[in-house]
């Protein structure tokens, strides 16, 4: 019953963990965007997949919804336990890329008055 429960917590990781690259990404691309000026529909994506971690984030009252479904599995109180990330980074996720994101979306903003 053990191993069956670590194979699930695993996979709960893979899948987190593969999000939130995406969703980095995604941040990079808008950060990129805006310095770089090249804005495109691609620019907008990315804006649209930041409204939906938004919502997911809003819906799990914080945390992103795949935490409950890997606490079922891990008694484990780390921040990193649901994720393949190192502890602090886990820790200081959404003020690390909730910083970059702000600061991409106000050069995509300027660059939108700009030009």
């Amino acid at each position: 019953m053990k191993n069956k429960e670590t194979h699930k917590l695993i996979r709960v990781k893979l899948l987190h963990t593969v999000i939130w690259a995406v969703m980095v990404a995604a941040i990079f691309f808008i950060l990129y965007s805006g310095w770089s000026g090249k804005i495109s529909s691609l620019t907008y994506a990315a804006f649209g997949l930041m409204v939906l971690e938004g919502v997911a984030l809003w819906i799990g009252g914080g945390a992103c919804p795949l935490t409950p479904i890997a606490r079922q599995y891990s008694d484990d109180k780390k921040d990193n336990f649901d994720i393949y990330l190192p502890e602090w980074l886990a820790r200081y996720n959404k003020e690390i890329f909730g910083a970059l994101l702000i600061m991409g979306t106000a050069l995509v903003l300027w660059r939108k008055t700009i030009g």
